[in-house]
């Protein structure tokens, strides 16, 4: 939702360009016939002044070289060319808004800002596919979703937003520059171009600043949100960008990246023996708003625009039931109190975590998922802990839902027979319909944030506890890193190495991941994105751990107090090691749980048969053969993942989970779980796909079985 244009982006973005000796190798230079970006620009008179920006843009704050150099050596490169006309508008606009004194570059007298405003045009068109052909982003390839991001961000790094307005074909970039209906898709030998008629600008400021101008201009479209988000306190935390410790240390080089990692005993069909795991490059800090619009506020008898709205709001909740009756609360003027019923119903809306609109949930693995057509199937999941008090939000789509839903629980065909698809769902569990393609949208903005318009009111009530109570929470390992999200690492649709194989260093190097602490200096963490690679695993990626590991993860929250289940997915195989884990809520002294895991163990070696595990037509025998790997402290794997040689990863003798630990849980405590290594061995890995919480009323329910998926 485009409330405003400023030029808060090029006002903060000033710097100086320091010299050194990087440059471009241009021996390789392309001769041929056809075009290079740059050559093709040059003989379209309507480029021209872009042409003059790249020819006085260097391509970063340490090269000498220009990016008129680099858009005409060799390379992948995708071009968002604005035309002249597009860029005498910017400058007009920039002259109307006094940042500069008239529309020219030749007004502009200070040359920091002269740097820094034709740094915001070239650097802001330009992605670099690096040496990937495959990363050269031609329109067939962008984002179906709308308000989707290419995966790979500009030379600003920058996400650049893909969008269609309704019943118009004209392809948007950032919500508001258009793509020439004509004149895009344009091949050249290092690239592609697509003509654009307005600068890509985006505002770039932070969540905070954005949601306090809606406040100061007193400007419709959030402004109830905004309100109640400051009375809580929570701007400050809304203003963060980035790390800037882990930014320093990165620029110094004191983040090390692993060098030949399969050379360590990293095993990974994909990989390549010479290839190094990076480290990433930054430490960013992002957040998802799930928002009631405006008009759905005045539609409760609130407006936005009364001096009183956090009050109003709060009497608001208590009236509607919109917050946890049971449990701690208050409800006086206290808002920045994290008990104040409007603060935790205001921080239920936010998760910790930037999501763009095609990562919301994953479709790759689940059952009957075509990946070339991308039509959901049965119903895929993601838990995540909210701000404020960690509470649970449940993410959910499947073929029925017609879209993304917050807190959605409907009725599945989940018998043993059954194809596990949506079967109904009962109007009070429908959940919030999330307005990801929505113009209301603000995905393109804010530097730090996305905000969602949702289509029904949002909170965690008694009701929306017991409902997230009653089910089976199987995360996937990297959900639980919120840094993995922000920063672009999970699932990132690139065969790039930096994104297949990213390398997290030790504590001793720097804490990268807040949920996760490595306790052990010799431990080497890779995630293995599994970019196009048809693996046994939940989401499609996985992580391994290698050498004398020792590491502890933060456990999500639980909805309600009780007795839970943790299980975790085993895919054996010889390269695997043992582990020990270790449960509780002391983080410096948790006990034991259970007997070391030998992880090269199938269910095969575990069952002690030779025939294969997969299912007969006796359900009842099925069902005996579950029961008896129960008692022994083992289950198949789950019937809701597809599997390379079997119709499901349940019929497969790799893959099992493993009940490592059964205990009392309260959704008021924090909960930790270790991994720790107990062979001499720095060859051996603890491999990581998903693990499970299972509330003993599903895990030990006489009326209703556990299900398979």
């Amino acid at each position: 939702m485009k409330i405003f244009k400023s030029t808060f982006l090029v006002l903060t973005i000033l710097m100086c360009f320091a010299s050194c000796t990087e440059s471009i190798d241009t021996s390789s230079r392309y001769v041929f016939k056809e075009h290079t970006v740059v050559s093709y620009l040059e003989t379209h008179p309507v480029y021209s002044q872009f042409v003059d920006l790249l020819n006085q843009v260097p391509v970063s704050r340490r090269s000498r070289t220009t990016m008129y150099q680099l858009l005409s050596a060799r390379g992948n490169y995708t071009v968002f060319a604005p035309t002249n006309d597009a860029i005498d508008k910017f400058l007009q606009k920039l002259a109307d808004e006094d940042v500069i004194p008239a529309p020219s570059w030749e007004s502009i007298t200070d040359s920091v800002r002269l740097d820094s405003l034709r740094k915001v045009v070239v650097h802001n068109s330009v992605i670099d596919g690096e040496d990937l052909s495959e990363q050269i982003y031609y329109t067939n390839k962008f984002p179906e979703v709308n308000n989707g991001e290419l995966s790979l961000p500009n030379m600003l790094d920058h996400k650049i937003n893909i969008s269609t307005i309704k019943g118009n074909d004209t392809i948007f970039i950032n919500s508001d520059c258009p793509m020439d209906p004509r004149n895009y898709d344009i091949p050249v030998i290092n690239g592609v171009i697509h003509q654009v008629h307005k600068v890509i600008a985006p505002d770039d400021i932070t969540a905070a600043r954005y949601l306090g101008f809606l406040i100061e201009k007193e400007k419709e479209g959030y402004l109830v949100l905004a309100k109640c988000l400051k009375a809580c306190g929570l701007f400050d935390t809304l203003s963060v960008i980035r790390d800037e410790v882990y930014e320093t240390l990165y620029q110094e080089g004191k983040i090390p990246d692993l060098k030949k990692y399969m050379s360590h005993g990293f095993t990974d069909a994909s990989g390549n023996s010479n290839s190094d795991a990076l480290s990433p490059e930054h430490r960013k800090y992002g957040f998802t708003i799930f928002a009631e619009p405006d008009s759905y506020w005045r539609s409760q008898g609130i407006d936005p625009h009364a001096p009183n709205v956090p009050e109003l709001m709060q009497q608001w909740i208590l009236d509607n039931n919109m917050y946890l009756s049971d449990d701690i609360y208050t409800i006086d003027a206290d808002y920045r109190n994290p008990d104040n019923v409007l603060n935790q119903w205001a921080t239920y809306h936010i998760l910790p975590m930037r999501i763009e609109a095609n990562k919301l949930v994953y479709h790759w693995n689940e059952t009957g998922y075509v990946r070339s057509t991308k039509v959901p199937t049965i119903p895929v999941m993601e838990w995540y802990a909210t701000m404020g008090k960690r509470r649970l939000i449940k993410l959910f789509e499947s073929k029925e839902s017609n879209g993304v839903f917050l807190n959605r629980f409907p009725n599945l065909n989940k018998e043993r027979t059954g194809d596990g698809h949506e079967n109904s769902c009962d109007r009070d569990k429908r959940g919030c319909l999330v307005l990801k393609e929505s113009e209301e949208a603000v995905t393109s903005d804010m530097v730090n944030a996305i905000i969602y318009p949702i289509d029904a009111p949002l909170a965690y009530n008694v009701a929306t506890r017991n409902n997230l109570g009653k089910e089976r929470l199987r995360f996937d390992c990297f959900s639980l890193f919120p840094e993995s999200m922000t920063n672009g690492i999970r699932r990132a649709d690139s065969a790039q190495d930096k994104f297949n194989h990213v390398y997290i260093p030790t504590d001793k190097y720097y804490r990268y991941f807040s949920n996760m602490s490595i306790m052990s200096d010799d431990t080497h963490f890779i995630h293995f994105n599994g970019y196009n690679v048809s693996w046994e695993n939940y989401d499609g990626d996985e992580d391994k751990w290698l050498g004398r590991y020792d590491v502890m993860f933060t456990l999500p929250p639980v909805p309600k107090r009780g007795t839970y289940e943790l299980r975790y997915k085993v895919l054996a195989t010889s390269a695997r090691g043992v582990v020990q884990m270790y449960v509780g809520s002391d983080p410096h002294n948790l006990p034991v749980a259970g007997i070391p895991v030998d992880l090269t163990q199938s269910v095969q070696d575990l069952w002690g048969q030779t025939a294969t595990i997969a299912d007969t037509d006796d359900q009842d025998y099925n069902a005996e053969i579950d029961k008896k790997m129960r008692n022994n402290g083992y289950m198949k794997a789950s019937q809701s993942v597809n599997s390379n040689s079997y119709k499901w990863e349940r019929g497969n003798i790799v893959c099992s989970r493993r009940i490592i630990w059964r205990g009392t849980m309260d959704p008021n405590q924090t909960y930790y779980v270790r991994f720790k290594s107990v062979l001499d061995s720095d060859k051996k890995e603890l491999y990581m796909d998903y693990m499970e919480l299972c509330p003993k009323e599903v895990y030990d329910n006489p009326e209703e079985p556990e299900d398979l998926w």
